[in-house]
């Protein structure tokens, strides 16, 4: 689950504060965990400082806490400051920009190259899938897993995500799939011909953060036209 932090204090030494900050993070370089941190000011107080600091989880937030840099860097920023900072510790329940960024990792999962990433970090456990392609729903991750790779065997693709649209629970995204076909696919033999597929993908999400339903839509026939499924009922 998401973590956030709130960091408030009240300095009138901003400046230093904020070279404080790109000290901590040049000497962080590739070991800090956090992933998106933002500095405000107080419009009615301007020595009234509030950091918000986004980790992956609170378990990421503590290890990042545990680095001698970060260790450092509070003690010096405390002398900057007034008074001592209080910390607000947040499990984050709802975050539209998680879950759009949660679907764009997504669709890019399944393109990587080589091994098939697990996905446990971006699909729940208990994932329920909804595609036209398959006569019955797909139900828990290892079947997810296995759905995938049919379509990793057949294809070399790639996703272009045109749109991303979040609301409370769900996310739909509209894509574009281009891909070669290597393998087979629904009883169709390599043609090794370029294809393409737009198409729709509903997302439900969990309380974790991670994806708990999709439901796809895209250009079946279309699909297998291009493939030349279809060429004998033309004829």
């Amino acid at each position: 689950m998401t973590f956030v932090q709130l960091i408030e204090c009240r300095t009138s030494r901003l400046d230093e504060m904020n070279r404080l900050i790109d000290d901590w993070v040049e000497q962080t370089k590739g070991k800090r965990t956090a992933t998106h941190a933002v500095v405000g000011t107080d419009r009615s107080d301007a020595s009234h400082i509030v950091e918000v600091v986004e980790f992956p989880s609170y378990e990421d937030a503590m290890r990042n806490s545990n680095l001698p840099e970060t260790d450092r860097i509070f003690r010096e920023m405390v002398a900057l400051c007034d008074e001592m900072p209080t910390f607000v510790d947040l499990d984050v329940v709802r975050d539209e920009y998680l879950m759009v960024h949660t679907v764009r990792r997504f669709f890019e999962a399944l393109a990587t190259a080589g091994e098939l990433p697990p996905l446990n970090d971006l699909l729940d456990e208990d994932v329920h899938g909804h595609d036209p392609v398959n006569p019955q729903d797909t139900i828990g991750l290892d079947n997810a897993r296995a759905e995938f790779r049919m379509w990793r065997g057949a294809f070399d693709f790639a996703f272009t995500v045109e749109d991303v649209i979040a609301q409370g629970e769900r996310a739909c995204a509209r894509w574009t799939w281009n891909a070669t076909h290597k393998g087979d696919f629904l009883g169709v033999g390599p043609t090794g011909r370029q294809v393409t597929m737009t198409g729709m993908t509903l997302f439900r999400f969990a309380d974790n953060g991670k994806i708990a339903e999709i439901w796809w839509q895209h250009d079946q026939l279309g699909l297998m036209q291009q493939l030349g499924a279809l060429d004998a009922l033309e004829q």
